[in-house]
């Protein structure tokens, strides 16, 4: 009985490994399927497929920050056991206005200035595109230029599309703008080296948004922060700023 019951485990435990692998499999020929899809979008239609995809990836990292902010705002409440969990509300207008982001300004400009910046590289500085010269060139003038630009373009949209004045969009910038400039500037060059060492160029923008499915989750979140204490630390960076200016 014991040596039929153990035959009886086996054949089980052989019938799981064996749906395992075949699901396994089937959801590697969907993937592989599913890149070639997009090869051949790329090919046909890559400003459409480039946009497309960088507002579908800022609407899902949008809805992580949301998550993010009530998980955290749940915690800070500390609820008593007879208390009734608040539950979590995606807001699908704030989910439409970042996705519209992705949509008209990552999706098409950064389609563009990494095919350009790919083409001044080769053809102004006559750079070998991989080269340790032109990867460096190519992180610091991403940091310089279009990383600035990125979150300018980002913080002032959002705040007019909140319904904002141009005063508070100002002060939004000044508690964001440096936040997210030095956190993003800790970040984001060790992601370029890879991506302009090692990805061909019509995959760079999709390689970076996919980390943007992380950026645009972050930058959601800071600017839900308002005025938390933590931006108390960038404070000299303002007067500092200030002070030049006067």
């Amino acid at each position: 009985m014991l040596a039929q019951n153990e035959a009886e485990q086996n054949g089980q435990k052989r019938l799981v490994s064996c749906e395992k692998a075949r699901r396994s499999r089937c959801s590697c020929r969907m993937m592989l399927k599913a890149w070639k899809w997009y090869q051949n979008c790329l090919s046909v239609h890559p400003v459409k497929t480039q946009v497309i995809s960088s507002g579908v990836l800022w609407a899902v990292g949008d809805v992580t920050a949301q998550y993010i902010t009530h998980s955290a705002a749940k915690k800070r409440l500390q609820l008593s056991a007879t208390d009734e969990e608040p539950k979590f509300v995606i807001n699908w207008n704030r989910v439409a206005v970042t996705s519209m982001f992705g949509f008209g300004f990552v999706g098409p400009v950064g389609h563009f200035w990494y095919e350009g910046l790919d083409k001044f590289i080769r053809l102004k500085l006559h750079l070998m595109p991989k080269s340790a010269r032109a990867v460096a060139t190519k992180v610091a003038m991403d940091g310089i230029i279009f990383g600035p630009i990125h979150l300018f373009v980002f913080f002032t949209y959002i705040g007019l599309c909140s319904g904002k004045t141009i005063p508070q969009v100002k002060e939004d910038l000044k508690n964001n703008f440096f936040p997210a400039l030095i956190v993003e500037g800790g970040v984001w060059p060790f992601v370029q080296v890879f991506n302009f060492r090692y990805v061909p160029v019509k995959y760079q923008l999709l390689y970076v948004n996919l980390f943007c499915l992380l950026d645009s989750a972050f930058l959601s979140w800071l600017e839900q922060q308002k005025d938390a204490p933590w931006k108390q630390w960038f404070k000299p960076f303002h007067s500092s700023r200030e002070k030049r200016s006067q």
